[in-house]
């Protein structure tokens, strides 16, 4: 019976010394407060975890005080098991933290703590005070509040704002937003409450129907979904969210030539504010040193609104893109093609032998119809060598060969190649023939697409066979492999011809196109064609004879015709006699030589030439003579009616002409084909 009671006894016992236990805490307490301190208490302390993982308690609590010299007990209280009651006493005080500074306290959370209701409470000291705060009763093990968001990253999706930040735990919580318009920071919160989604240890949350082009001010504080007891977390800092940046940037760019590199400057135009209002980078990047061929180049972010970079002579891509805290815009792309060479060629055979060294680069790019694609490039490097073997066999390369020199690309070499050439493989497109004539025909033909050469194109073969009998002989010439038509000549009237033109490379001939025409028989000229030759060469003929005459008359003006009066002869008044013209060829005056004096020997002889005359006249005439003969006088000649009638009239009237005056000249008068020339010459 004894031994039976021994359990209840201890238990009252126990119960008793508890008791006894709490009034002496009590008792203390109230020594403390009763000998007047000065300090306020702090606020009862609030113990949790940060997730629901996790065994360690964060405790924390506020105090306010101006000391400088203040120091924490922190004091947790549970009941024993009742095994260890006997040892420990059913009730159990223990100071987690003892003499501390802050107002936080972790402490590691055992048994005794998470699985029965426990007691709180802190005391402050300052200087020679002591305060206590109040006691919170708590069952641990359900309590759990996650740490404030921390790490927030935001996009724009459309008109919805996406938000991230570093997950508490492996499972969903609850978030609580709060925003308002950058631009009115003192307008009232609007709150979206949502639950979050975990995805490789982060929460998103995605606040709808907002403005992108808006800039605004977030706050986001979360809850544990799986904990009895879950806690708000305290907000976050306000975090600015730019509006999105959905253009991408106006670039311009300017290239300078420098000896096989180019300079490019490359400017853009500011964003807009709203997206701005965080900062805003920018992001440039190329083709080339992306690939680091040659120079290996690391760009940081650029802030200002102008850039400079070196390329090389090959095709390169730069892309520009903006960035803010909420994402980066649509990068804008500016392709730089390859410089063009003014003396593009072939390259030798070697190259796709050469030895690659460091900072020195090749690339080929595969030229499909005389356009270099910068999506199709083989670059080799001094680590990349085993990039050459995906060069292709047959298709063409526009092949360069990179230095890089003080940090900047220099190209030392361009020209096309391939690796392995070979035959076409498809003939020359739309091969006709046009214009037949009875001896030529023009042929024309589209040239064969790059991809479709398989090599360089040497020339092209044009063949023409007459057909007139299987034996006929075919007749091949070569044609250059720039030409795309060709004037055939020389061949036979109304004859069939049957013509093949095939492409010629190193590697060989590949198949032929053909076609076949009948020149036009041979034609007699055409009447109408030559009446219309014999009418230009006729009217050209006149037009000059036309042209030569006005320009003859300019420079030898004809000399005008003198005018010479009607010849009247004299007539008696009872008689009529017709009118007559007088024509006289050739008139000679002599000079006349008194009487006494002998005639020169050497006289000439006086010559009259005249016209015919009637009977009547010649008679008349006759008889003036041998009276004017008789007389001694001497037959003048004379020009004119007027002076033969004064000559007839001195021969009458019997006057005599000083001859004296006449020794030293001798008067000419000439009549020549109706022309009178009046001459004088001295005698010797």
């Amino acid at each position: 019976m004894i031994f039976r009671d021994f359990p209840l006894k201890l238990m009252e016992t126990l119960k008793c010394r508890r008791s006894l236990h709490q009034y002496i805490v009590v008792f203390m307490f109230l020594v403390t407060l009763s000998t007047g301190s000065t300090c306020e208490a702090p606020s009862s302390p609030q113990c949790f975890r940060t997730s629901s993982a996790t065994i360690m308690y964060l405790c924390e609590w506020m105090m306010n005080t101006t000391e400088s010299d203040v120091s924490y007990d922190l004091y947790i209280e549970y009941e024993a098991q009742w095994k260890l009651s006997v040892l420990l006493g059913p009730v159990r005080t223990e100071n987690k933290c003892r003499g501390i500074k802050e107002t936080t306290c972790s402490i590691n959370g055992d048994d005794l703590i998470q699985k029965r209701p426990v007691d709180i409470w802190v005391v402050a000291h300052v200087g020679n005070s002591s305060c206590t705060s109040s006691r919170t009763s708590v069952e641990l093990r359900h309590i759990v509040k996650h740490k404030v968001p921390q790490n927030i990253t935001m996009s724009w999706l459309k008109n919805n704002l996406s938000l991230s930040w570093k997950a508490a735990e492996k499972y969903p919580a609850l978030a609580e937003v709060r925003f308002r318009r950058h631009e009115r920071p003192t307008d009232s919160w609007e709150t979206r409450m949502t639950n979050t989604t975990y995805e490789t240890s982060k929460y998103s949350v995605i606040v709808v129907n907002l403005l992108k082009f808006t800039s605004y001010q977030v706050q986001i504080r979360q809850r544990s979904s799986q904990a009895g007891n879950p806690l708000w977390s305290d907000w976050s800092p306000v975090v600015t969210v730019p509006a999105e940046l959905e253009q991408k940037p106006e670039v311009s760019m300017t290239t300078t030539l420098l000896n096989g590199t180019r300079k490019v400057t490359l400017t853009w135009k500011p964003m807009p504010h709203a997206a701005a209002v965080t900062g805003v980078t920018y992001n440039v990047m190329d083709t080339q040193s992306s690939q680091k061929c040659p120079c290996e180049r690391r760009r940081p972010d650029i802030k200002s609104s102008e850039h400079q970079t070196y390329v090389s002579y090959s095709a390169v891509n730069i892309s520009v893109m903006a960035m803010n805290a909420a994402g980066s815009s649509p990068p804008a792309i500016i392709q730089i093609p390859a410089q063009p060479a003014a003396d593009l060629k072939s390259c030798d055979e070697t190259v796709m032998k050469k030895k690659i060294k460091k900072k020195t680069c090749f690339e080929f790019y595969e030229f499909q119809d005389g356009d270099s694609r910068p999506e199709n490039i083989i670059t080799v490097t001094a680590d990349k060598k085993k990039n050459r073997k995906s060069v292709k066999e047959f298709v063409r390369y526009l092949y360069f060969e990179h230095i890089c020199e003080k940090g900047k690309p220099r190209t030392v070499d361009m020209c096309l190649v391939y690796k392995k050439q070979g035959a076409p493989r498809i003939i020359p497109q739309d091969f006709t023939a046009s214009r037949e004539t009875h001896n030529s025909v023009d042929l024309s033909w589209k040239a064969i697409p790059l991809a479709d050469q398989q090599g360089f194109l040497t020339h092209y073969s044009l063949c023409s066979v007459k057909i007139i009998s299987p034996e006929a002989q075919k007749e091949c010439r070569n044609i250059s492999a720039s030409l795309i038509n060709y004037h055939l000549e020389n061949l036979s009237p109304g004859a069939k011809y049957s013509f093949s033109l095939a492409a010629v490379t190193q590697a060989g001939e590949g198949p032929n196109a053909e076609t076949a025409i009948n020149t036009l028989p041979e034609k007699p000229v055409n009447v109408l064609w030559s009446l219309s030759l014999l009418f230009v060469f006729f009217f050209i003929s006149t037009t000059c004879t036309c042209i030569l005459k006005r320009i003859k008359n300019k420079i030898f003006p004809p000399v005008p015709t003198p005018v010479i009066p009607n010849f009247t002869p004299y007539q008696a008044e009872s008689q009529e006699m017709p009118e007559r013209k007088e024509e006289v060829h050739e008139l000679t005056l002599l000079q006349l030589h008194p009487e006494g004096k002998s005639v020169p020997e050497d006289a000439e002889e006086t010559t009259i030439l005249r016209g015919d005359w009637d009977d009547d006249t010649d008679e008349d005439v006759e008889n003036e003579r041998g009276d004017s003969s008789l007389s001694g006088g001497t037959s003048d000649e004379c020009l004119g009616p007027g002076s033969t009638d004064q000559a007839l009239k001195r021969s009458k009237g019997g006057e005599v002409t000083d001859l004296e005056q006449l020794d030293n000249e001798i008067a000419m008068l000439i009549y020549r084909n109706g022309l009178v020339f009046d001459v004088k010459t001295e005698l010797p």
